[in-house]
């Protein structure tokens, strides 16, 4: 029994200016063949749970091809077709198979496909033929097509955010894969499509508001013939048809009862639209609230929100923590005052502008005379399971930045997200040092900083992830869409 794999993983923020390119892929993961193993085998990916999935049932992995970026803009065509034509390629090459597990992440969007991940899945399922069972992993974030549905077999959503359940997840599909290949099952799925954004900052699993609905599809996924059940929370930051909430339902040969449950799943999270809007706390007010705390707090800065596909160098939040007089540290992306203070010594003292250079959205410089306090290769290695299941992280060159007024800046040359305290403590810091520590994310940071801070304020700072998706200007969306319309 020999099962293919592919990834193809891009979050596209299509708010962002800067388009993303071959290059974003080529900084992060571009493999085919034997060297998808070696990148990606034993990692807390869903890719490396279908690794250890079909491992543990005795099949043989067929790595085919694996890419992703981080979260960035929309994907240029001619990115797309090198992309795809990359794919197609090493799918041509690969050794024969029975199945095919894949991986994309179901928010990619690219010119001129608004609905990029549902076009290569759909051309996949056209080279592959329909004898063959395509099962794949989606991210918790995915804007579900009814193309994506059509294009797979069977399709299964992390439950967590943060992402820590994607190796399990991968391990999932590829029981389901073997499973099926031993015709012990034959999986049917169906969608249903609420017309409902779940907000951003309302999409932390572990809370009160989303609890139920996911122990409502563990219900679900208990009744005889559910063999899967998924909820898709959404990118809200993607200007299409699709964007918004989903279910997936996955049964054993009987798409009727597929119907049912996805229906119902998806009346749920209708039933419970109030709870999905945003609380909206104001840069001033969180800052007053950090301010009264005894202990570490976080303040998550959602409008410069990096997994989310933000530029990093918004310094809203900077600002508002320099002026605050707390001992405080954020992290800003700037390879220019990277370059500046490349040669500066520990201690010596330099005149910067940093951060919001990418676009007029993040606010402007920040300008300062700061302390040198140190430099890294922005280099550091994430051996906990955490958002996005990530073990090696590149942050570029960096140089750690001094106020006398309490702040303390990460510099970096990379966007990176903060999914690891790896990034703080590969630069000689210690989180626990900080009062108030700034987080570009909304709720995937948690993961990593609940270790270090009992408390987590969610900002709505201005940006391209702006918790208040009513600033964003929308030309593709559904309509009516709960809460832009319909409003209670």
């Amino acid at each position: 029994m020999r099962v293919g794999i592919i990834a193809l993983l891009h979050e596209s923020n299509t708010f962002v200016t800067p388009p993303t390119t071959i290059r974003n892929f080529e900084e992060n993961l571009l493999v085919r063949g034997e060297a998808v193993r070696t990148a990606m085998e034993g990692t807390h990916h869903e890719i490396g749970g279908f690794f250890e999935g079909l491992a543990a049932a005795g099949a043989e992995a067929v790595p085919i091809f694996a890419a992703r970026a981080i979260p960035s803009g929309t994907i240029t065509a001619e990115t797309y077709q090198t992309l795809w034509h990359r794919l197609r390629e090493a799918l041509e090459a690969a050794p024969a198979f029975d199945g095919l597990l894949i991986a994309p992440h179901g928010a990619t969007v690219s010119e001129p496909f608004p609905d990029a991940d549902g076009q290569w899945m759909r051309s996949v399922r056209q080279m592959v033929g329909h004898a063959c069972p395509i099962i794949g992993t989606l991210d918790a974030h995915a804007n579900l097509s009814p193309q994506m549905v059509e294009a797979t077999d069977a399709l299964i959503a992390y439950r967590t955010n943060p992402h820590l359940d994607q190796r399990e997840r991968g391990c999932e599909a590829a029981d389901l894969m073997v499973r099926t290949l031993r015709g012990e099952i034959s999986p049917v799925q169906a969608a249903a499509f609420p017309p409902l954004v779940i907000n951003i900052e309302r999409q932390l699993t572990a809370e009160p508001h989303l609890v139920p609905v996911y122990r409502h599809a563990a219900e679900i996924r208990e009744r005889p013939g559910v063999l899967s059940t998924s909820l898709l929370l959404g990118f809200p930051y993607a200007d299409v048809p699709e964007m918004g909430a989903a279910c997936v339902v996955v049964a054993d040969g009987d798409r009727d009862l597929a119907r049912r449950a996805a229906d119902e799943l998806g009346q749920d999270l209708w039933d419970r639209r109030t709870d999905f809007v945003g609380q909206f706390i104001s840069v001033p007010e969180a800052i007053s609230r950090a301010k009264e705390l005894s202990e570490p707090v976080c303040l998550l800065d959602m409008g410069d929100n990096v997994g989310g596909g933000s530029p990093a160098d918004g310094t809203f939040l900077a600002e508002a923590l320099l002026s605050s007089g707390m001992k405080s540290l954020a992290c800003l992306y700037d390879p220019e005052v990277v370059e500046q203070c490349r040669n500066e010594a520990v201690g010596s003292l330099v005149d910067v502008a940093i951060g919001a250079k990418t676009d007029r959205l993040h606010g402007v410089p920040l300008r300062g005379t700061f302390a040198v306090r140190g430099h890294s290769d922005g280099r550091y290695r994430e051996a906990q399971a955490r958002h996005g299941g990530i073990r090696e992280y590149d942050q570029g060159a960096t140089v750690v930045l001094q106020h006398a007024g309490g702040l303390t800046l990460i510099v970096n040359s990379r966007r990176t997200p903060p999914f690891s305290l790896g990034q703080i403590r590969s630069c000689g810091l210690e989180p626990r040092e900080f009062h108030a520590l700034a987080a570009k994310g909304v709720n995937a940071p948690v993961a990593a900083y609940q270790e270090v801070c009992p408390h987590f304020i969610r900002v709505n700072t201005p940006g391209c992830t702006t918790a208040d998706v009513h600033q964003l200007t929308f030309q593709h969306r559904r309509r009516p869409l709960y809460p832009f319309e319909g409003r209670d």
